[in-house]
């Protein structure tokens, strides 16, 4: 390669590190500020699931779809729909179960959907979202739309029959999916190589017939590269699965401090930062520091808001708790003490 062709694929690299890693940050960051929410006590419900350490894997897949695709997740998803274009102050205010968020407050952390970007929903039932994947591929399919469908999960899901099931019919019938595993290396408190012995979890989805890989979630531009080429072959009907390493910073849900790792495996978990590491890849390409400590504050600036936004809204009012809830047109049910006094007022 020529010095003329190094600059322009140094320039080319840059601009997509740097996306990258604006995306990586404003995942990170939103994270902290749901970790902040939560110490605060004004979160919806008593678990949060954060995906700090994992930002490669929603990025660097996210940047492979298109307009069109659709996607489930599991309970660790905030940073997978943010990466898909979420706005951040409806899905703070949705985990805080206020009647702005993009479920009015009903979904909370673990259940936000929203079908205008393609989110089929998130789910705290592990592999829970996998089979909605199956039927939205069958979907665009059937209409030659050339959209896929992906469904990301944890390691934990690895030992679900339900993902099995749904990676045989995806490779039977030639359907546009992709699965994810995001490897976080940890099932709740269970470390990968306690829950199973074949830790190569790429093999696995081979005997079904899927194009699958492994890839190192340290660096986000590897994680794109695979990334795309998984769902480039998936639109042209050939199904795969990519598994992705990382390490889960904290642990299973805000409240755990992990006490079943040793500080050694924690400190040599988080050197494999995937956001330091971007960062650290745009400095030796010639980015200055400033540059990037401007991207930082602006990011910061922007989820600090998202916490005053979230306290500002209201909560849903207590005569929409069915609403969205039954199909159109369906009455609905009649509240309890209603029914009280209604039967009440005939004696």
């Amino acid at each position: 390669m020529n010095r003329a062709a190094k600059i322009v694929h140094t320039q080319k690299l840059n601009s997509n590190l740097l996306t990258y890693y604006t995306e990586m940050r404003r995942v990170r960051t939103f994270e902290d500020r749901v970790g902040e929410l939560y110490l605060r006590g004004e979160s919806a419900g008593s678990m949060l699931h954060l995906s700090i350490g994992e930002e490669s894997a929603a990025v660097g897949v996210s940047s492979a779809m298109r307009d069109g695709d659709t996607f489930t997740t599991h309970h660790r998803g905030h940073g997978i729909f943010l990466a898909r274009g979420a706005d951040p102050n409806r899905m703070m205010s949705e985990i805080g179960g206020k009647a702005t968020g993009y479920c009015k407050g009903k979904g909370g952390s673990m259940h936000i959907a929203d079908m205008s970007l393609g989110h089929l929903g998130a789910n705290a039932i592990v592999g829970g979202g996998i089979p909605a994947v199956v039927g939205a591929a069958m979907v665009a399919k059937r209409r030659g739309n050339g959209a896929v469908s992906i469904a990301f999960f944890g390691d934990g899901a690895m030992q679900q029959g339900i993902l099995y099931e749904s990676m045989n019919m995806a490779a039977l019938w030639d359907l546009p999916a992709v699965f994810v595993c995001i490897n976080n290396q940890w099932g709740m408190g269970t470390r990968i190589d306690q829950a199973t012995k074949s830790t190569k979890l790429h093999e696995r989805a081979r005997v079904f017939g899927l194009n699958a890989e492994t890839v190192d979630g340290l660096d986000v531009l590897d994680v794109a590269e695979v990334a795309a080429r998984t769902v480039d072959e998936a639109r042209a009907g050939m199904p795969g699965f990519l598994a992705i390493d990382c390490f889960r910073f904290y642990g299973h849900g805000r409240k755990d401090k992990s006490p079943y790792r040793s500080d050694e495996e924690e400190v040599a978990g988080r050197e494999r930062d995937p956001v330091a590491q971007a960062r650290k890849m745009l400095a030796e390409t010639g980015v200055a520091d400033a540059e990037l400590d401007a991207i930082d504050d602006q990011v910061a600036a922007e989820m600090d808001a998202t916490i005053d936004y979230t306290m500002r809204s209201e909560e849903p009012a207590l005569d929409t708790m069915f609403c969205d809830v039954f199909a159109l047109g369906q009455p609905e049910p009649e509240p309890v003490k209603t029914r009280i006094d209604r039967v009440l007022a005939r004696e």
